[in-house]
């Protein structure tokens, strides 16, 4: 299955990079613990580029959209609230819900068997090394789905034509106007006027 996140990692030259992040994880039926995780990077990414450099990150698993939002189109300026994390290099977002220190095997690329060279994203298995629990986790509801699919869609604007992306802002709208709270509509609002600052493809 797919699990929504943030992956922070650190580059070569120390520069903290926030990223949202889908990995593929298997989870223990029995403990809910997981047990698997692959990293899909798109192989232009700083996400990439810091993990090929030295190997390790952190996922967060949080329930807070506006972050995601802001997270998914580059815009964390300044950046979130962190502390170094215990196991590996890299931070942990003292606002996320759950976190994941990670790193590849071996200091490898670890890349999983099938991946093409010529597939945008890489494909990294993952070795989980700690984990920890920093508050519970509020719960989604349909505005905070909308506001993490308005945060998906804003990722593809360099592909998809601005009329098809605002056809299912609308949509998403309704449900943040019924449903959501003071940050869900903040997280959607950033989002409408991210999409409107893009240019459009010809």
């Amino acid at each position: 299955m797919i699990l929504e996140g943030i992956v922070t990692t650190i580059s070569p030259q120390g520069a903290v990079n926030v990223a949202p992040m889908g990995p593929r994880v298997e989870i223990d039926a029995r403990t809910g613990a997981l047990t698997r995780m692959i990293l899909r990077p798109f192989r232009t990414a700083q996400t990439f580029a810091n993990l090929s450099a030295h190997g390790e990150g952190v996922l967060h698993v949080t329930d807070d959209v506006l972050l995601l939002a802001r997270s998914a189109v580059g815009a964390l300026d300044p950046l979130p609230l962190m502390r170094p994390a215990e196991h590996v290099r890299g931070c942990i977002l003292v606002e996320a819900c759950r976190y994941f220190e990670f790193r590849l095997p071996s200091g490898s690329a670890a890349f999983v068997d099938g991946c093409s060279s010529d597939d945008p994203r890489a494909s990294m298995e993952v070795e989980i090394v700690h984990s920890g629990r920093l508050r519970d986790f509020f719960g989604f509801n349909r505005a905070k789905h909308a506001v993490v699919e308005a945060a998906i869609l804003a990722t593809r604007t360099a592909f998809l034509p601005h009329e098809e992306i605002e056809s299912e802002y609308r949509k998403l709208a309704v449900l943040v106007d019924k449903t959501g709270g003071e940050r869900e509509r903040a997280a959607f609002a950033f989002l409408n006027q991210y999409l409107h600052s893009t240019e459009p493809l010809d």
